[in-house]
């Protein structure tokens, strides 16, 4: 087999520092004993040393090479690890999600809405079921579709793909927006983040179902807390008092109520509180036309040019509205409602690799 050109100088290279290597080792033949031996002998072992650090240097120099390189290479093994411990982890969670969600569920009609029917006039009976069906519909189903739909990749297939860089990972190129996951181990389109909940990653076509659901379980833990607050100060002052004597008299039904609604409402309020911590970040992330991954590099970009007394522009911040309008596929005043308000498949736009810019080249991105 022809070995290629670009192989025959560095292979000789290396034969050629290998064999002065060797010839350095064997000691001159003839050489008196005396004085001048041990200073031949110094000599050269530091020569011997300079060369096989020259050899060294020579088959593993990189000019790309620096110190983050260096730990980037020491911390692999873990990367690996805590890379494949997530995606398996990721099955867990969404076994997780469905449980407890399902325990909530079950909760509610068993203990809280026979409570609402017994105790509350018609039209807010009427009120709480709309509401609460409503709720459970759009959770349900932006979770399913969040963790069964592609975020989207670059085709491969592909040769005249627009690019902005070249994927280390994949060797392939690189669209505007699109970053590696190193979990899923591929380029992902619009890449926000890898989501374990999801055990999917969030990009351009999965985006507004991740967000959406966010949005509707956040409301619906709030919707849950709020309706259960009565049952739950009447379940806590009955649990206190089983600890007190005489015990009082309760039945197991009763008691395992008890138990249902403390557990709901504490549940509940706890993922309100750090759900919707999560949803507003992630709603002031859409309201500038970022990502998560767009924020962090934007930050060091304005940081950047502000050494250099320049303004950094986001270009694909359209506007505020407008982004929630791109991000929901709203196009009309009637798809507020029937592609946010309500269940929708309907794709986002574009293909994830063309993007518009919110200005043109006589506007550049640094002014």
């Amino acid at each position: 087999m022809r070995m290629s050109s670009s192989w025959r100088w560095p292979l000789s290279r290396a034969m050629r520092l290998t064999l002065r290597w060797c010839r350095l080792c064997r000691l001159q033949r003839g050489i008196e004993r005396g004085a001048g031996s041990k200073v031949w002998i110094s000599v050269r072992l530091s020569e011997l040393w300079s060369y096989s650090r020259l050899l060294l240097r020579s088959l593993c120099y990189n000019s790309l090479s620096d110190s983050d390189t260096l730990l980037d290479c020491a911390f692999e093994p873990i990367y690996w690890i805590v890379d494949n411990m997530t995606r398996w982890f990721g099955v867990l969670f969404v076994c997780l999600v469905t449980l407890l969600t399902t325990s909530v569920v079950v909760i509610v009609y068993l203990f809280v809405l026979p409570t609402i029917i017994n105790t509350y006039s018609l039209h807010w009976i009427a009120w709480h079921l709309c509401c609460g069906h409503w709720l459970l519909v759009m959770v349900v189903f932006h979770y399913y579709k969040a963790i069964t739909t592609s975020p989207g990749h670059p085709s491969k297939g592909k040769v005249n793909i627009p690019s902005v860089s070249i994927c280390k990972k994949c060797i392939t190129p690189k669209p505007p927006r699109t970053h590696h996951c190193s979990i899923c181990n591929v380029c992902v389109l619009k890449m926000d983040h890898h989501c374990p909940w999801l055990n999917n990653c969030v990009g351009h076509f999965n985006h507004r179902y991740f967000f959406s659901f966010c949005i509707y379980m956040s409301l619906g833990c709030i919707y849950c807390s709020i309706s259960s607050r009565n049952l739950f100060m009447e379940a806590y002052s009955a649990v206190e008092s089983y600890y007190q004597t005489p015990r009082p008299d309760d039945t197991l039904r009763e008691t395992t109520a008890h138990k249902c609604v403390i557990f709901l409402w504490v549940l509940t309020s706890s993922v309100a509180v750090a759900l919707g911590g999560l949803t507003l970040w992630h709603a002031m992330l859409i309201s500038r036309g970022e990502t998560s991954v767009e924020r962090h590099i934007n930050c060091k970009e304005t940081k950047r040019l502000k050494e250099k007394g320049k303004v950094f522009r986001n270009p694909f911040h359209h506007g505020r509205l407008n982004n929630w309008r791109i991000l929901f596929g709203v196009e009309k005043r009637s798809h507020w409602l029937t592609r946010v308000l309500l269940p929708s498949s309907h794709l986002p736009d574009g293909d994830g690799v063309m993007w518009e810019c919110a200005f043109t080249r006589r506007d550049p991105e640094a002014v």
